[in-house]
């Protein structure tokens, strides 16, 4: 194993924005641990026998035991970054609008205990937490083109307002962090460039990039190829906002 190699841990990843993220990540040739409810959704994606730098804990991100398995690495060290891209899905099938409106706060409540846990165990350093969010909760003006506002403050409201708290929980803690905004998610790869505006949460705007979308496979490739692989400083502590 390379001195270079990180330990990855990633909650949320056997669907969307957090499967690409985890996917360039062991293709880097990192490890990787990720935490699934359902781990046959990642072992058919990634057969155990062709994919050794990655590690499945079934668990549930709302649990502090199943978060606390991911946050040590096989020699007991603390893993070096967390990934949580965690939400909820539609469930008008089940007579609901969506899955779980709590999820997120919920999920961002049970990482930062888990850490908190981590430290008091005698963890001598913290993971760099990258959290997934959404653009249209910015305190600091609108984020989105004119024509998304209805979508977004009206049948995005509640899962909006979830991850708004959980955005606060984050930057509440005293752990590093980046919070990573995108735009109205949509599916395929592409070769499009990918625009990025930078919040502090507490000065407001450092530069500004409004769009309509941004697929999941190319922000989970942006978030691994400038938050994993390659930290880039400029998005710690910050809100870094990605769309075409």
């Amino acid at each position: 194993m390379s001195g270079n190699t990180k330990t990855v841990a990633f909650l949320g990843a056997s669907t969307g924005v957090g499967l690409s993220a985890l996917k360039h990540t062991l293709a880097a040739g990192h490890q990787c641990i990720a935490l699934c409810r359902n781990p046959s959704k990642l072992t058919a994606i990634f057969p155990t026998a062709t994919t050794p730098n990655l590690k499945i804990v079934e668990g549930n991100a709302k649990d502090v035991a199943s978060v606390s398995k991911c946050l040590r690495s096989d020699n007991g060290k603390p893993v070096d970054v967390v990934v949580s891209t965690i939400g909820s899905g539609f469930a008008l099938s089940k007579g609901k609008m969506f899955e779980d409106a709590e999820v997120c706060r919920i999920g961002a409540a049970t990482l930062v205990e888990a850490v908190a846990e981590l430290r008091r165990s005698g963890g001598t350093s913290s993971p760099y937490i990258i959290s997934f969010s959404t653009t249209g909760i910015s305190r600091f003006g609108r984020d989105v083109p004119l024509a998304m506002i209805p979508l977004y403050h009206f049948m995005l409201k509640i899962p909006h307002a979830d991850k708004k708290i959980m955005e606060e929980r984050f930057i509440a803690s005293d752990t590093t962090c980046t919070i990573v905004r995108a735009s109205l998610l949509t599916d395929g790869e592409s070769d499009k460039e990918i625009r990025v505006g930078i919040e502090d949460p507490k000065n407001g705007r450092e530069s500004q990039a409004i769009g309509y979308t941004i697929s999941r496979e190319d922000a989970g490739k942006w978030v691994a190829e400038n938050l994993i692989l390659r930290r880039d400083e400029r998005y710690s502590n910050k809100i870094a906002s990605i769309t075409y």
